[in-house]
């Protein structure tokens, strides 16, 4: 393998992503739901808590939506679905760099943020390094000498159904 990225190299950090972004939305949510209980949106927090959550809801929905896609390409392990599993992981990795950024910006600006939130701010920073290895691997993966076997040029006679058993 040109860079020994394959199956094995993805999937653990297809279940990672997985595991984080879930956790991330639940904890966004369960913060989210306080503060509409509380009628407040500076949940022990400061001024960016409440854009911070928003982002980080939206990030995660859609880091678990790419998680999906990727666990169906790694399924299938084709050309066709590499398309689909990378789109989605570079929308979810942009996402989650915003989502990063405005934890970097709670971070500096220091007022009084409770352990949930610390978290949340240290999920972000994670998955936005987890996500990029993710979509290298995705992007490695092609390009290994065990490769896809159905790259454009090759016959795999597995593949599809015949014309003759079509009609």
């Amino acid at each position: 393998m040109a860079f020994g990225v394959s199956k094995g190299m993805v999937a653990p950090l297809l279940v990672i992503n997985f595991c984080l972004y879930f956790i991330s939305a639940d904890i966004a949510g369960s913060l989210l739901n306080k503060a509409f209980d509380r009628g407040s949106f500076v949940l022990g927090g400061n001024t960016a808590t409440s854009i911070f959550l928003a982002f980080v809801l939206i990030a995660s929905m859609v880091g678990l939506a790419s998680t999906l896609a990727g666990a169906h390409h790694l399924s299938v392990w084709r050309t066709e679905s590499l398309a689909a599993a990378a789109a989605a992981a570079t929308i979810a990795w942009t996402l989650t760099l915003l989502a990063m950024g405005v934890a970097c910006k709670e971070i500096h600006i220091r007022y009084g943020r409770n352990k949930r939130l610390k978290t949340l701010e240290a999920f972000m920073i994670i998955l936005s390094l987890l996500e990029l290895l993710y979509l290298l691997a995705l992007y490695a993966g092609a390009v290994t000498r065990e490769g896809y076997n159905n790259a454009p040029g090759v016959k795999n006679p597995n593949y599809g159904t015949p014309a003759a058993a079509a009609v």
